[in-house]
């Protein structure tokens, strides 16, 4: 009797994993969507000192972190930071009192970080490639990115003093633009 109840107890399990075993499986497709941000940079509030020089001598001085936030998440991205400057002027800004935007040389130096993927590459690295701001310069970009990415930066600004400055306070603006 013992053996009868053996081979039973099997017969209803094979009857019973037949059963699964012979259900159709059912499908459900699932969608969601991955929203795109937007692409941002903020820079220094200043004002930003830069110190004292005297005429015909050269004064720098770091401007604090400039950083770009790209939350578009781009299959491809890609983006380049500009800088230019205006002149500089104290007092009534006659010529006297006016040096040139072509006095004001910019370098980005290397980041001091960034994340996401892709190439970010400095503007001018080092203080030898520092370049004038009379015109738009690149200070960074992102080249070859996917997704989300950041960059921070610590530009240098170097000011060559005309021979001709007079004595006073000088105040301009350094503008930094995304594209």
């Amino acid at each position: 009797m013992r053996i009868r109840y053996s081979v039973a107890a099997g017969a209803a399990m094979v009857v019973a994993n037949a059963g699964v075993a012979s259900a159709a499986p059912g499908d459900t497709a699932v969608t969601f969507s991955v929203s795109g941000g937007s692409l941002a940079i903020s820079v220094p509030a200043g004002p930003v000192g830069l110190g004292n020089g005297l005429p015909g001598n050269s004064i720098s001085g770091q401007l604090g972190n400039v950083t770009v936030t790209d939350t578009r998440a781009l299959l491809t991205a890609a983006w380049t930071a500009s800088a230019i400057s205006t002149s500089f002027t104290t007092g009534g800004g006659t010529a006297a009192e006016t040096i040139p935007a072509s006095s004001i040389s910019y370098w980005s130096g290397t980041a001091s970080a960034t994340t996401g993927l892709g190439v970010f590459t400095p503007g001018q690295a080092t203080a030898a490639q520092a370049q004038s701001l009379n015109v738009s310069r690149t200070a960074y970009s992102l080249t070859g990115g996917t997704g989300n990415n950041s960059a921070t930066w610590n530009p240098t600004l170097v000011v060559a003093i005309p021979v001709s400055a007079v004595n006073g306070t000088y105040t301009g603006t350094v503008t930094h633009s995304i594209a």
